[in-house]
């Protein structure tokens, strides 16, 4: 009885998140386009290669002049060595018009052409690419490469944008989480301890934006927040201020519309810890001699601690991997990993970074997912 839907989340789900996290590792557009040169480069010695290498370089050009392909191994070797496109192509140009090697050689007609292909590190990036598999791309997705000599290093400060990608990510997430959290707390305790008409309306305003799209959401707080929009009317008209006050694309705005999206996913988990802690427990503390205060904190806060922590992990998590809020409301310094995995997917069509990017994200979402499991079992041992 589950067939179709199993095979339904197989081809739908499965594979083509196994097909995207799979062009991370897997670097195979060099060795399908120059599989002479790719082969020659098997078990490379770290140096620049010989008469043999060059000269199946050679003829992996003139064939891939003639197929009209070279651009795939120029796009390839630029991802490693800015200007690698136009070395790839000006050179192909030329060697594809030599009908036999030079007397001096294919080597020295190589470095003659451009002194580049003398170069260690345009053959350590050659090499890397010639796959099948390879961790350039994991390696790039945090800033790094590896260099002439093998070992690891950061790429140029002009290309170091990754890291700073996945630190604002998770910087804008852990905002996102906390003013969830604050916002969350006392909503929650109303609808678990309040009088029964206002825990209900409550309720009710925190599943309201469940039953709305993300879309609409936020294209309301796009409305909202704009330089036009009815809050700025409303300052102006109070005489508050005289000017637009800048709410819109910048990290005030995106967290406010990410805060929106995200806060009944806190408060649900919170409740439901809440909702189980018995009365009998606080009247105790209090007929014990406790001040009302301290029987909250030494009594009602660790039994809701399980409910505060799944909750905040699931916002966390889910913010992650926000991509339309940021995209509408956040500025371009606001863009969080998940825009850059679609760009790379859509747009520059390098499926490598994207996956990259992917599993980055897949792993970083798998550690907090398993850690939330822990936590809402352990809240299910608490309230047991």
């Amino acid at each position: 009885m589950i067939a179709p839907l199993a095979l339904f989340l197989l081809f739908v789900y499965a594979v083509p998140l196994y097909e995207i996290l799979a062009r991370g590792v897997v670097d195979n557009e060099l060795s399908t386009t120059w599989p002479r040169v790719s082969a020659a480069l098997h078990g490379w010695n770290a140096q620049v290669p010989g008469e043999d290498v060059f000269a199946a370089l050679a003829e992996d050009m003139k064939a891939s002049q003639k197929l009209r392909i070279t651009a795939i191994a120029a796009r390839r070797l630029n991802y490693a060595q800015p200007g690698g496109r136009t070395l790839v192509m000006s050179t192909a140009r030329q060697i594809a018009g030599m009908e036999a090697p030079p007397a001096t050689g294919w080597k020295a007609a190589f470095v003659q052409i451009n002194p580049l292909w003398n170069d260690r590190e345009i053959w350590q990036d050659l090499y890397q690419a010639s796959g099948p598999v390879s961790g350039f791309f994991l390696l790039a997705a945090f800033d790094r490469r590896l260099n002439a000599d093998g070992g690891i290093s950061l790429v140029p400060s002009d290309n170091r944008i990754y890291v700073d990608i996945l630190l604002r990510t998770f910087a804008i997430a852990l905002s996102v989480t906390l003013v969830c959290l604050v916002m969350a707390f006392p909503l929650a305790y109303l609808m678990a301890n309040g009088p029964p008409k206002l825990a209900r309306l409550a309720f009710l305003l925190v599943l309201l934006p469940l039953w709305t799209s993300v879309l609409v959401r936020t294209a309301a707080w796009f409305v909202l927040l704009q330089d036009e929009g009815l809050i700025n009317q409303g300052l102006r008209y109070l005489g508050i201020t005289s000017d637009p006050v800048p709410l819109i694309f910048n990290r005030f705005g995106l967290i406010v519309a990410m805060v929106h999206v995200s806060l009944p996913y806190m408060v649900l988990p919170i409740y439901a810890s809440m909702k189980a802690i018995k009365p009998d427990y606080l009247r105790a503390a209090l007929s014990l001699g406790a001040k009302p205060l301290y029987a909250f904190i030494r009594v009602y806060m660790p039994l809701a601690i399980p409910g505060l922590a799944a909750g905040s992990i699931l916002v966390f998590i889910m913010a992650l991997g926000y991509y339309i809020t940021p995209a509408l409301i956040g500025g371009a310094s606001d863009q969080m990993i998940s825009y850059f995995i679609a760009y790379y997917t859509t747009d520059s069509v390098n499926w490598g970074f994207a996956g990259a990017l992917s599993i980055v994200l897949l792993v970083a979402t798998s550690v907090l997912y398993v850690l939330y499991s822990k936590l809402s079992s352990g809240k299910g041992a608490a309230v047991a």
